[in-house]
């Protein structure tokens, strides 16, 4: 059910001139060889043409921030340094926002938002953090998701590590918090990744491996679950992703072994496939899920899928990658499904039914399992400096910035 509309006042309130927010700016630092945030004052934006140019337009209030699997390829300048740079190219500036998972309060709305999308100030909204254009063939034919000119939130264009930020009323998400707590909320954007990957293929029934038990992947073990997986095997080089994964009711965790010093970079781990096919009566499993974005993570999905089974590609890296044996993958039948983002708006409906059903234990699971119910995973904006947030993003998977919640 559609979350109350909120009546009132759409003109916009008496705004500070700054506010708080984490950069990367390329005037300051080189991308090849820096790492990391900036937290400094910016400029608050505005409505400033609420009958013109931000006819369409929100200005939300973020309450929390969720910091995501490629907000660390940006820390670590490991992802999407490509589409930053061209971005600023193409804006003429030199500083981004980064972020693109929230929860936050509306502010302002432009002259057209309440009339045709319903939203009107002190809505409490999330984000699909791929804005769409509209008109290419891909949003014409309904594939929104893989719009060609889209423009992502905190990649493409300024994104929710800030107290306030605007946005395309379009790409809002209304959300009810008698139904879903708040933290929980913040992270429907990535918890819709999981989604969206687990409907690339049936699952019910099936065997799966998740390789890479990081928030996504996690969140798939709940999802895979929900959808009737009958067998999950959590793979993961982190000992304490592999603890969660059992706390999620993985059926087996792995690690892998450590590759030999003369390995190349791209070889799958042969015990680690053998571990696998023991598991499935020497078979291979039915789906094996990429979601770590490592060359070797690849190969490892495609060596441990059955014949005629299906591996599901979402963990990203910059940079070219090497497939081993293609032939295999060829003569073996192998489905190769690349996901990216959610459907819009069809993920976002089946996640919000995945966390409102409080009986399936899905939020539950999320909030205390992967959000550690807030002990470690949780820092003020206020309190909020580089050393700290990276000793915390790398001890916990999912961690969560709260600005104004």
């Amino acid at each position: 059910m559609t979350p109350p509309k909120p009546e009132g006042d759409t003109r916009a309130p008496a705004l500070p001139a700054e506010m708080w927010a984490l950069t990367f700016d390329r005037s300051r630092e080189d991308w090849a060889c820096s790492r990391g945030l900036v937290k400094e004052r910016v400029p608050t934006p505005r409505l400033d043409d609420p009958s013109g140019a931000d006819a369409e337009n929100a200005l939300i209030r973020v309450k929390f921030a969720g910091f995501c699997g490629s907000d660390r390829g940006i820390w670590w300048r490991k992802a999407f340094g490509q589409m930053i740079l061209g971005s600023l190219d193409e804006e003429g500036k030199d500083k981004r926002v980064v972020g693109h998972e929230l929860l936050g309060e509306v502010v302002a709305v432009g002259d057209a938002v309440a009339e045709r999308f319903g939203i009107r100030p002190g809505a409490v909204v999330s984000t699909e953090s791929h804005i769409v254009c509209g008109v290419c063939y891909q949003c014409q034919v309904g594939d929104l998701h893989v719009c060609a000119d889209d423009r992502i939130i905190g990649i493409s264009r300024d994104g929710c590590f800030a107290e306030y930020l605007k946005l395309p009323a379009k790409a809002l998400w209304l959300t009810d918090l008698n139904k879903i707590r708040p933290e929980v909320a913040a992270v429907q954007e990535p918890f819709g990744n999981a989604v969206h990957a687990c409907q690339a293929t049936e699952l019910r029934g099936k065997s799966v491996a998740i390789i890479g038990c990081g928030t996504i992947g996690l969140f798939a073990i709940l999802v895979a679950r929900g959808m009737g997986a009958r067998q999950i095997i959590g793979v993961d080089t982190n000992p304490h992703h592999l603890a969660l994964a059992r706390a999620l009711g993985v059926d087996l965790a792995l690690q892998p072994t450590p590759p030999a010093a003369d390995a190349p970079a791209h070889a799958h781990d042969p015990g680690l496939v053998e571990q696998v096919r023991a598991l499935t009566g020497g078979v291979g499993v039915d789906v094996a899920m990429e979601m770590a974005g490592f060359h070797s993570s690849l190969n490892n999905a495609i060596k441990m899928a059955r014949r005629g089974g299906h591996v599901v590609l979402f963990g990203v890296k910059d940079g070219d990658g090497v497939v081993q044996d293609l032939h295999r993958v060829v003569m073996n039948g192998l489905q190769l499904h690349g996901v990216v983002g959610r459907q819009i708006f069809g993920t976002w409906e089946i996640t919000r039914r995945l966390l409102e059903d409080r009986a399936n234990g899905v939020q539950d699971a999320v909030w205390q399992t992967i959000l550690n119910a807030g002990q470690g995973t949780m820092v003020d904006i206020g309190d909020w400096e580089p050393a700290g947030f990276e000793a915390m993003m790398s001890e916990h998977p999912k961690v969560v910035i709260r600005f104004a919640g």
